[in-house]
């Protein structure tokens, strides 16, 4: 898993957490760290698929 990936993760996580432990007349707040969890979560697919190295042999032996 690349570097960026797990930056991702983490601050995904980070934000999800965030956003339960808030109380509930913070709604706003929890509500915008809910949507910073998910749009980490898909920088963190991003970045998955973006780190994977395929490596092609041309050479079918």
């Amino acid at each position: 898993m690349s570097k960026s990936a797990v930056v991702f993760l983490l601050a995904s996580l980070a934000s999800f957490v965030g956003a339960l432990l808030l109380p509930l007349r913070a709604a706003s707040a929890s509500m915008a760290l809910g949507v910073a969890c998910g749009v980490f979560a898909v920088m963190f697919l991003a970045a998955l698929f973006v780190g994977r190295r395929i490596k092609f042999d041309p050479l079918l032996r």
